[in-house]
C-alpha cells in the first residue's frame, strides 16, 4: 500500500510541476533563423514566395511524401491557400496574407492536428551584394495555457527545422 500512495504522490508531482511552471511562462514564442544564398535578390524571392515550392525544402512538407495537399487560388499572390493532411505531420492550413514585392511574404497558419493552435510566418529577402541575398525565416504564434509549457522549448525544436529548411533552400536555389 505505501509502494501505491508513492506512486501517487509521484505523479502529482509530475502533473502539478509542468501546471504550475505554465503560469509563469510567456504565452507569446517567436522564431527567426536565417541564411544568405548566393543568387540575387529578386530570384530568391520569386521562388520563396510560392507555397507550392515548399515541397522542395520545407522539412515539414518533406517529412511525409504520402502527405495530401490542397490549395486554392494563384500560388505566388495574396489569398493563396493551401492545405496539408498527414498521419505523420497533423492536420492544417496556410494563406498568404500579405507581400511586399521583392521583400516579403507573410503566411498565416492554422494548425488543426494534433494540436489547435494559429501562428504567422513570414519569409524576409535582403539584398547583401547582387549575386547574394540574406533570407530570413520567422514565426510567431501564442500558446493557451498549460500548452504555453512547450514555449520553453519552441526556439530550439522550431529553429533547427527551420534551419534544416533554409538549407535545403539554399541547396535548391544554389544548384
Amino acid at each position: 500500500m505505501k509502494i501505491v500512495k508513492i506512486i501517487l504522490i509521484v505523479i502529482a508531482i509530475l502533473v502539478a510541476v509542468p501546471l504550475i511552471a505554465a503560469l509563469f511562462i510567456k504565452k507569446e514564442y517567436a522564431i527567426e533563423r536565417e541564411i544568405t544564398i548566393s543568387k540575387p535578390k529578386q530570384e530568391v524571392f520569386n521562388y520563396v514566395k510560392h507555397i507550392k515550392n515548399q515541397n522542395y525544402y520545407n522539412k515539414w512538407t518533406m517529412e511525409d511524401p504520402d502527405m495530401k495537399k490542397e490549395y486554392k487560388g494563384t500560388d505566388g499572390t495574396v489569398g493563396f491557400y493551401g492545405a496539408w493532411d498527414s498521419k505523420k505531420m497533423g492536420k492544417g492550413e496556410q494563406e498568404i496574407k500579405n507581400i511586399t514585392e521583392g521583400d516579403r511574404i507573410d503566411i498565416g497558419l492554422h494548425f488543426i492536428k494534433p494540436f489547435e493552435g494559429r501562428a504567422n510566418a513570414h519569409m524576409i529577402t535582403e539584398a547583401l551584394a547582387n549575386d547574394q541575398t540574406k533570407v530570413k525565416w520567422g514565426m510567431q504564434g501564442k500558446s493557451k495555457y498549460p500548452m504555453n509549457v512547450m514555449n520553453l522549448f519552441m526556439n530550439n525544436m522550431l529553429g533547427k527545422d527551420i534551419e534544416t529548411s533554409l538549407n535545403n533552400l539554399k541547396g535548391v536555389l544554389e544548384k
